[in-house]
């Protein structure tokens, strides 16, 4: 995650460095840059799903194509629960669900916000290698369960995303008390 605020930070213009040193202005700056990187991770994230939502779309037509109808809107279903993550991540407000200039996130809070954006990676990973297995299982008597496992996994997309805005929700609600 700090590799991509690090990106952020390089293309910042000399202008931009220099508003950097006036006194209160550094933290306003910070922000704007948590913003820009948030706004990055989340279009990566999102980009990487859609590939995924194609290769189910791919694995679709070859199922109609092979007589497989029935297992077509099994897929959809997959489809469907990746399509609802890819539109919650990128619809949500950048720099942490718009958060930054009400909730102060502490240092804790935000590394326990990276880990959540790092499950959000490693979810596509297990969603990739269960479209794996349905394109594997395609023929055989496992697509059912293949099928249902790639389900499965689309939709601890959604969870694992639900997870991180609980986070900032939780904070927001500590900060009001």
């Amino acid at each position: 995650m700090s590799d991509i605020l690090g990106r952020v930070l390089e293309e910042q213009d000399p202008f931009r460095k220099l508003l950097g040193k006036i006194p209160g202005f550094k933290g306003y700056v910070d922000r704007v840059n948590r913003r820009s990187a948030d706004k990055l991770l989340r279009e990566t994230i999102a980009s990487r799903f859609e590939t995924l939502v194609q290769r189910i779309s791919a694995l679709q037509r070859d199922l109609l194509t092979q007589g497989g109808l029935t297992w077509v809107d099994d897929l959809e279903g997959a489809a469907v629960k990746l399509r609802t993550f890819i539109d919650r991540v990128r619809t949500a407000s950048y720099g942490y669900a718009g958060f930054f200039d009400a909730v102060k996130v502490n240092s804790e809070e935000l590394a326990l916000i990276y880990q959540y954006d790092l499950a959000l990676f490693e979810t596509g990973e297990a969603v990739e290698r269960a479209i794996d297995n349905v394109e594997a299982a395609i023929g055989t008597e496992g697509l059912g369960t293949a099928i249902r496992a790639l389900v499965n996994e689309s939709q601890k997309c959604i969870e694992a995303f639900d997870k991180r805005v609980q986070v900032i929700l939780h904070n927001q609600a500590e900060q009001s008390e």
